[in-house]
């Protein structure tokens, strides 16, 4: 299937949206890593097979137009409702990676009638983590790393961990995804959006099917933080998997099956098996 791409308008912005279409009973709504834009996610549309997906990207990030003021997750969640609302999806199961995993657990807290099924990825429930090293974050922080690629490519190893530590390819196709962001100030305006966030306090009330993805090697969210989610979000499962940060990328041959068996309820006793 290809990727269809158009604009909307929402929370009176002009927001660049990616869709795969498909014959699936519910959309797949998928939440971006901080500063990323769609394209790094659309491989994993695609490995996807029968989901109808959807992806756009965050206001000031890739060709979003960027806002006047920034947002809680709250304004983006209710943004996100309005961007579904354009293409008439009602009920969609709900994917979130990173910041995107705030995104994700921050739509699901708040539209419980409209996600059915919950999957994050290499995330935390907030401001209430175990945080990697210092000076990974530091370098996280800075979002030179997305308009200076020769310098993405002298960090990344570092910051994601994994394969990216050995595979100049690997390397190579992710920052060749890589769309800079209009402007510093819509990355900016993410690192306010999550600043002092937490969902610890009601994890235990979602009631959505949760599966739980986290790569052992992960530098920017310690594998800890998995657990904690697993053991707070009561109807999750965890899977453990041998990689670092981006693992929706480097493990995306074993994963996309998972996500999908996970999504139909097709095998659901693969989704007890570690990935190594």
């Amino acid at each position: 299937m290809e990727i269809e791409e158009c604009f909307v308008e929402a929370a009176g912005l002009q927001i660049h949206v990616a869709r795969k279409l498909d014959r699936s009973e519910r959309p797949l709504l998928l939440f971006n890593g901080i500063g990323a834009n769609v394209e790094l996610l659309t491989p994993l549309m695609e490995a996807l097979e029968g989901i109808e997906c959807i992806s756009f990207d965050m206001p000031g990030i890739g060709l979003s137009e960027v806002p006047r003021m920034p947002q809680r997750f709250k304004g983006l969640a209710k943004m996100s409702a309005e961007v579904l609302d354009h293409f008439g999806y009602g009920k969609v199961d709900v994917l979130g990676v990173s910041w995107g995993g705030a995104m994700a657990q921050e739509f699901a807290h708040r539209y419980p009638k409209r996600c059915q099924n919950l999957i994050l990825a290499a995330t935390t429930a907030g401001a209430i983590m175990v945080p990697g090293k210092p000076s990974v974050f530091m370098k996280l922080s800075n979002p030179k790393r997305y308009f200076d690629k020769n310098y993405l490519k002298d960090i990344a190893q570092h910051i994601y961990g994994g394969e990216l530590r050995n595979d100049p390819q690997l390397m190579n196709e992710y920052t060749d995804r890589v769309r800079a962001p209009k402007s510093p100030q819509g990355y900016l305006y993410q690192l306010y959006a999550a600043s002092y966030w937490t969902s610890i306090h009601w994890l235990h009330k979602l009631k959505q099917q949760t599966l739980i993805l986290a790569g052992t090697d992960d530098p920017l969210v310690p594998i800890v933080n998995a657990r904690i989610l697993h053991s707070r979000i009561p109807f999750s499962q965890l899977i453990e998997i041998d990689c670092g940060h981006l693992l929706l990328m480097t493990k995306m041959k074993e994963v996309a099956p998972m996500i999908t068996d996970f999504l139909t309820y097709s095998s659901p006793e693969k989704l007890l098996e570690v990935v190594h």
